[in-house]
């Protein structure tokens, strides 16, 4: 065990499976197809061994934080304000955030049938193209400087007052934030929030995003296994792109499919591999859960702060 985990106790896949009674998916084959990332391998199986227990899990921190709301207002004699329970899902490019994130939004509106359920992704608090162009930065993008740290604070702020937020979208095809599209957020019950930088803010150091979430999850693996799962997910994607002239990925057949891999290959290694080696993985001892993944994105092993 590394230094950065020595304040978790790992947790075996075997064990863990068991700390779920019910043994129903909550959801079919079908619908866990729909939520799947392009190379994600999960299956309803680790929906019932890692994803069941989870959500047992996130029940007992968020009756803690009920239970904590509530005494806090009868000490300062106010009325309970209405507040969403957060979770922060990071990890590296590729790693399943975008898989587990939904599957999670999935579970939580059948577990709690009267709850509401939101997901955002960080990645519509990156700055247009056109900015990161003029601040020569285009290359960077995804790295903390990339982010309008302000302005996702801001969010975070509202929504732990739980107040309303309208916020910008960003689009996988284009590569880029969708100009005159928003998500409105609205009151909801549970909030969850995945992105590559939801542990990091290089802007205030005595303040950072986890300070905002009630519980928080790190998809952990191998960077090579990782570098795999992106080169998979790059192919996928200009074979998507061969039916869509409009599509971002479109550019890069003109290359070749050769050249193409090539490319990803030099990408993950000079930007992907960089920023996950100096400004993600070394936040993952913020996250109160430590999912790790072994090949075919199988989860292996749970490690849960002390």
């Amino acid at each position: 065990m590394t230094n950065d985990l020595m304040t978790f106790e790992a947790v075996s896949r075997d064990f863990w499976k068991g700390l779920h009674e019910t043994k129903k998916p909550l959801l079919s084959e079908a619908e866990l197809e729909s939520i799947k990332s392009l190379n994600d391998n999960i299956n309803i199986q680790d929906v019932i061994d890692i994803y069941l227990p989870l959500i047992s899990l996130i029940q007992i921190y968020k009756n803690n934080q009920e239970n904590l709301l509530f005494s806090k207002s009868l000490f300062l004699k106010r009325e309970i304000s209405k507040r969403p329970f957060i979770i922060g899902i990071s990890g590296s490019v590729a790693v399943g955030k975008s898989t587990t994130s939904r599957l999670l939004q999935l579970l939580l509106s059948r577990s709690f049938k009267e709850s509401k359920v939101e997901m955002v992704t960080t990645d519509g608090f990156l700055y247009p193209n056109q900015y990161l162009i003029q601040h020569n930065i285009l290359n960077r993008k995804g790295f903390p400087e990339s982010y309008n740290m302000e302005l996702l604070l801001n969010f975070l702020d509202t929504m732990r007052d739980g107040g309303n937020a309208t916020i910008p979208v960003y689009s996988h095809e284009i590569y880029d934030i969708i100009p005159n599209q928003e998500q409105d957020i609205s009151c909801p019950d549970f909030l969850i929030i995945e992105g590559i930088n939801i542990f990091q803010n290089l802007q205030n150091n005595n303040l950072y995003m986890t300070d905002y979430f009630d519980f928080s999850i790190y998809i952990d693996a191998n960077s090579q296994l990782i570098e795999s799962w992106y080169l998979e997910r790059f192919e996928s994607l200009l074979n998507i792109a061969q039916l869509e002239p409009e599509n971002y990925y479109h550019r890069f057949l003109e290359m070749g499919h050769d050249k193409a891999m090539q490319l990803a290959k030099d990408t993950w290694k000079t930007i992907n591999l960089v920023n996950l080696e100096n400004y993600i993985a070394p936040t993952r001892h913020r996250a109160d859960l430590i999912m790790h993944k072994t090949s075919q994105h199988k989860i292996d092993e749970i490690y849960l702060k002390k």
